[in-house]
């Protein structure tokens, strides 16, 4: 097998957050070409349309003049960001002008580094080798079973799985410099199937790993939809118990309507900190509200809010852990105001 068994998430050289909070400019930037979803998995929001119907949710593609707006303010970062994460809620496929977006931020200057994931189903030769081209340097491909029938089931979309093997291939032996990384939920295959996803997939892509459902989703139980017991981390790691919400002091999404979400896990728009389309990035990420609730974290109140006491990342998905630094991280953002 070429394939590396590694998680798609980077625990390599981290930069131990608590040396340089409060960051100037945000690690990673979430921008979601699309919060809508062909899928249905049980196990997202997203998947739910009636539920995400009662959100008020805009459903729908990133407008590609906002996105170029966003693309032309983020030099008034006094940095780079470290990357630019075209995913969030949806799809990313389904915005027809993925490819556009991509190249319009490897042209620009300003991005050093861009990835996505996608669900696969639209993954074929005349979608993806455009955006080899436009400079995408990681995918990370969703499986979702191991056969028509599975997928049918959990997504409720019908699958061609023969012909999504095929591109996956293409896309491996015509990938140039980009990474490609699969994943497929230990809960949706039987144990032969384990070794049948390896010998699948092994040889046509960088990365590979079987991962565990996660609760991460706030007020959204997985459980009880999917029907299963969740009893180790998403990386199959035990769980444990974080105060602090570290992503908060790294990064930030746009959402696909323009709003300025502080996680990239706000499916309800809960956590709204500002507006694409009438502020920039940069005064969002400085903003009154967003300290706001980062000093909220880090002075012990996590548990007591509405929607980041449920959050499930923080036990499940292998946050940095920055708990142990609360007061000094504390101070430091007090003195800034």
């Amino acid at each position: 097998m070429k394939a590396e068994i590694k998680p798609r998430i980077n625990l390599d050289d981290r930069t131990p957050l608590q040396d340089v909070i409060p960051l100037a400019t945000p690690f990673v930037l979430f921008v979601d070409p699309s919060s809508a979803c062909n899928f249905q998995c049980t196990f997202c929001p997203t998947g739910d349309r009636g539920l995400i119907g009662r959100t008020g949710r805009y459903q729908g593609s990133l407008d590609f003049d906002l996105y170029r707006k966003i693309i032309d303010e983020l030099p008034l970062f006094p940095d780079t960001i470290k990357v630019l994460r075209l995913y969030k809620d949806g799809e990313p496929f389904l915005n027809r002008n993925l490819v556009k977006m991509v190249a319009y931020a490897r042209q620009s200057g300003n991005v050093p580094y861009i990835d996505t994931t996608t669900n696969g189903t639209l993954l074929d030769p005349k979608t993806v080798g455009p955006l080899i081209e436009a400079g995408l340097d990681k995918i990370n491909i969703s499986v979702d079973g191991m056969n028509d029938a599975q997928y049918l089931n959990f997504t409720k979309y019908p699958f061609n799985f023969r012909k999504f093997v095929d591109n996956v291939k293409w896309l491996y032996e015509h990938k140039g410099n980009l990474e490609v990384v699969i994943k497929i939920p230990k809960e949706l295959i039987t144990e032969a199937q384990q070794k049948e996803f390896y010998e699948t997939f092994g040889d046509y892509c960088d990365r590979i790993f079987i991962e565990n459902f996660a609760p991460c989703w706030p007020d959204f139980d997985v459980e009880a939809r999917t029907g299963i017991t969740i009893s180790q981390g998403i990386y199959q790691q035990p769980l444990s118990n974080t105060d602090v919400c570290p992503y908060i002091f790294y990064g930030m999404s746009v959402n696909a309507g323009g709003e300025v979400s502080a996680c990239f896990l706000d499916w309800q728009r809960k956590l709204i900190i500002g507006d694409a389309k009438k502020q920039t990035l940069a005064e969002i990420w400085n903003s009154r509200e967003f300290n706001r609730l980062r000093i909220d974290h880090l002075e012990g109140r996590r548990r007591e809010m509405t929607v980041c006491s449920h959050c499930g990342q923080l036990t499940h998905c292998l946050p940095d852990n920055i708990d142990a630094y609360r007061q000094e991280l504390l101070a430091r953002l007090q003195g800034q105001g």
